[in-house]
């Protein structure tokens, strides 16, 4: 009965193909074989001629006759036995291991590697073997040994060769293995060179990406203003339409058929009522549009400080005043060549001319798309910029497509001189009460104020078109000298004005309030609603040129080479810093003070580091052996800066 079991179960342990090479199949093979060689070895008879040997060696031999039983055993007999007892693997893992091979092409492909060290060596020299962290994990040597190794022996000695020998190789180990550790680190520092230089390229990409996103957007918003005109100027037809047939009586049908029989003549009653009489109201003109930017340009705040974004020669002589919307907007430049241009920031071309002064512009000022000049002809003038006549994708410079909404470049360095009619409607009025020529304009809402070599400061009321109020410049300072005499906190000065510059030189007028310098160093601040000088501020010892203020300081420029910042709160300087050279011309945004000083350079003056560096074309054309004409002038607006030169060049740069 065990036999006929254990016959049963060899039988059932080997049903299963898979089962052999486990653990359980071979503790049952095991069993039967020991089975059948106890009967082979066993004192009794001839064992051939038992029953149990035979029925167990034809069932060995029909079992080995099966081919994936033999196959089984020619796969275990090339494993050890180790790894078939420690084996979990299932029969499919196996011969899937078994069948993984990697494929020529990716051992055709492996990357070259500059390093010299294998994987093994950097993890040896970067394991802490030879630190304090890594000492721990050392074996602990027994006190005998290290008594021993206290204990001192002769120089001589063979352990001490023994022992400095030892010491040697350790500290070559050591020197090796540093000398792997910093092959390393420079393979490091290469591959991050490697990435930040493949990083650059991709910053590039993007950044020209985002300068024609800017480009598309530009001329989107054109295109949004020109369908949002025409929008308007049919609302306004559409209006006195509506209005006009409201005002038109119902006629009856007696009036229908007279006016038939009339019609029926060369030319009836009716069409001369249609007529608009001398008693009737004029239509109102359009009252100018204030356009605003939809959307703010950010290419310039991603470029490197002091990076020239483009320079174009905008004049044949030198620039007198100069200023722009918006960063990659609109421009407007004067010179001594007596022309006013009017400039695309973002393609670099000049829009058109402004033509009606009779004599060279010396301030300007844009404020949106409406501009305001003042010239040496004594007349202030008014134009709206939004009723140009140009195209931004316009035709290139030779090739007119038409004669009006064009855009011309200039590539060959020279002024060329657009369509007459480009800028034939943006003349709105002329302000003239002046004695002689405009030196300084300030605009804000619907007040202007100007400054003339006349000594008198004048209030313009822009609704209406005329001067409101006059303010002497010379009684004021007779004032203040009268007064002074009883006030021991405002001193005098016994300085004569500068005959060459100009009486005033700047000024920023803010709702009532207006700052005026002028050419004998003072700075005074006005209030508009009593036509008083509120304060006078003393310290520049020469004519001041430029100002201006925000809530709380006042920066003014002069021709004494020094910049001065007042606190409006108390009337003190709250910091000054001088130049080589006479101050032309000035402004600052929230983080710089830039101003011409009589260079080739800008001067910048970093509110928030603290600290003064050069911005021009005298940086780069320096290194090339060129020497660029000075700076006359500067404006800067979100850290996006024009000047203008001496020869008649404009560059705008990042700051």
């Amino acid at each position: 009965m065990a036999s006929s079991s254990n016959q049963n179960a060899f039988q059932d342990a080997l049903e299963d193909d898979s089962s052999v090479i486990s653990t359980r199949g071979l503790e049952a093979f095991g069993r039967k074989v020991t089975t059948t060689a106890s009967h082979l070895i066993g004192p009794l008879a001839d064992p051939s001629s038992h029953p149990h040997y035979q029925s167990a060696m034809s069932e060995v031999q029909k079992q080995l006759r099966r081919p994936t039983l033999q196959r089984s055993m020619f796969s275990m007999a090339r494993t050890t036995p180790t790894d078939l007892v420690r084996s979990r693997l299932s029969s499919k893992e196996i011969q899937s291991r078994a069948l993984s091979y990697v494929p020529e092409e990716m051992l055709r492909n492996i990357p070259e590697e500059e390093n010299a060290f294998s994987l093994f060596q950097g993890f040896q020299a970067s394991f802490p073997d030879f630190t304090e962290d890594g000492k721990k994990h050392k074996r602990r040597a027994s006190r005998g040994r290290k008594l021993l190794e206290e204990t001192p022996t002769a120089p001589d000695s063979p352990h001490a060769v023994h022992k400095l020998k030892k010491e040697k190789a350790s500290m070559m180990h050591q020197l090796e293995m540093l000398g792997i550790r910093k092959n390393l680190a420079s393979s490091e520092i290469r591959e991050i060179d490697n990435k930040m230089a493949n990083l650059a390229g991709m910053r590039k990409i993007i950044l020209e990406r985002l300068a024609n996103l800017e480009q598309e957007e530009a001329l989107m918003e054109h295109d949004v203003v020109d369908v949002e005109g025409r929008l308007e100027d049919a609302q306004e037809l559409a209006d006195e339409a509506e209005s006009a047939a409201m005002q038109t009586p119902t006629k009856s049908d007696d009036d229908m058929v007279s006016e038939r029989e009339d019609s029926q003549g060369f030319m009836s009653q009716s069409i001369y009522e249609k007529l608009p009489s001398a008693n009737s109201t004029p239509t109102k003109p359009k009252k100018p549009r204030n356009i605003r930017r939809k959307s703010m340009p950010i290419l310039h705040e991603h470029y490197k400080p002091g990076t020239m974004i483009r320079s174009m020669r905008a004049h044949q002589d030198s620039i007198t005043a100069m200023d722009f919307d918006a960063p990659f907007g609109m421009m407007v430049s004067a010179a001594m060549d007596d022309s006013v241009r009017v400039w695309d920031l973002n393609a670099g071309r000049c829009i058109g001319l402004l033509e009606g002064h009779t004599a060279s512009v010396r301030t300007l000022q844009v404020e949106d798309n409406f501009l305001a000049t003042g010239s040496m002809d004594a007349t202030i003038k008014l134009w709206d910029l939004s009723k140009a006549h140009y195209d931004p994708q316009g035709s290139q410079f030779g090739k007119d497509d038409e004669d009006d909404g064009i855009a011309f470049e200039n590539p060959n360095d020279q002024p060329v001189d657009p369509p007459t009619d480009s800028m034939s409607d943006c003349p709105l009025f002329t302000l003239q009460a002046h004695l002689d020529e405009i030196t300084a304009l300030h605009f804000r809402g619907d007040v202007l104020v100007s400054g003339s070599a006349d000594k008198t400061l004048r209030q313009w009321d822009l609704e209406k078109g005329r001067c409101v109020q006059t303010l002497d410049v010379m009684w004021a300072s007779a004032q203040a000298s009268v007064l002074s005499a009883g006030d021991s906190t405002w001193r005098q000065t016994s300085r004569a004005s500068d005959a060459s510059a100009d009486f005033v030189g700047a000024l920023q007028v803010f709702d009532s309030a207006l700052a005026c310098g002028t050419a004998d160093g003072m700075v005074r601040l006005w209030d508009l609603r009593s036509g008083q000088v509120h304060r006078s501020l003393v310290g520049h010892t020469g004519p001041v040129t430029c100002l201006q203020f925000d809530d709380v300081h006042l920066v003014t420029g002069s021709l004494d080479r020094s910049i001065r910042i007042w606190d409006l709160r108390t009337g003190s300087i709250y910091d000054a810093y001088a130049y080589d050279h006479p101050i032309t011309s000035m402004m600052f945004d929230t983080r710089r003070i830039v101003c011409a000083a009589g260079e080739d350079v800008v001067k910048v003056y970093d509110k928030v580091e603290g600290r003064h560096w050069d911005c021009g074309a005298g940086i780069a054309e320096a290194e090339e052996g060129k020497t660029p004409a000075i700076v006359e002038r500067v404006r800067i607006k979100d850290g996006y800066m024009v000047e203008g030169r001496r020869d008649g060049i404009v560059a705008a740069w990042t700051c």
